[in-house]
């Protein structure tokens, strides 16, 4: 992890412990994932993900539905992540994907629909310009879920 994320990551980290994320650390080709899994639907929520070019977020929203125009306030960068994310087969044909794989998302940004892979749609790099959209991301999916579970 490069310096200049390590901060960041550690904000994260604390963010999620503090709201009552279990953190699983596993080992993978490219080094470690961490994993923070919400304690209120037992799913993972994000994950950092270590790549040659940085610490990236893969963040899993389950709720996007209800904060879905969170999106139109990202950066242009991260829009433009999230357009270019590869397009989830089972959502498109379910024939043309592994049958145990979860479906991605299905959602709208500046007035496109989208149906993107759960592994690549919401995946932006650990950056200070992406930093507080990330958090805003985590903070509006902990809130939906913590509704759900009410």
């Amino acid at each position: 992890m490069d310096d200049n994320s390590k901060p960041l990551a550690s904000e994260i980290n604390d963010f999620l412990l503090a709201q009552g994320c279990k953190c699983e650390i596993k080992t993978a080709k490219s080094g470690f994932t961490v994993s923070y899994i919400l304690p209120q639907t037992k799913k993972t929520l994000a994950t950092f993900v270590c790549r040659k070019t940085g610490v990236k977020m893969r963040i899993f929203p389950q709720g996007l539905n209800v904060y879905e125009n969170f999106l139109e306030t990202l950066p242009e960068k991260m829009k433009k992540d999230i357009r270019k994310a590869s397009p989830c087969k089972r959502l498109i044909n379910p024939d043309d994907c592994n049958p145990k794989c979860m479906m991605g998302y299905d959602f709208h940004m500046e007035d496109t629909h989208y149906q993107k892979c759960r592994f690549m749609a919401f995946m932006p790099s650990l950056n200070e310009e992406n930093y507080p959209f990330i958090k805003e991301f985590l903070e509006n999916e902990i809130k939906v879920q913590n509704r759900a579970q009410d």
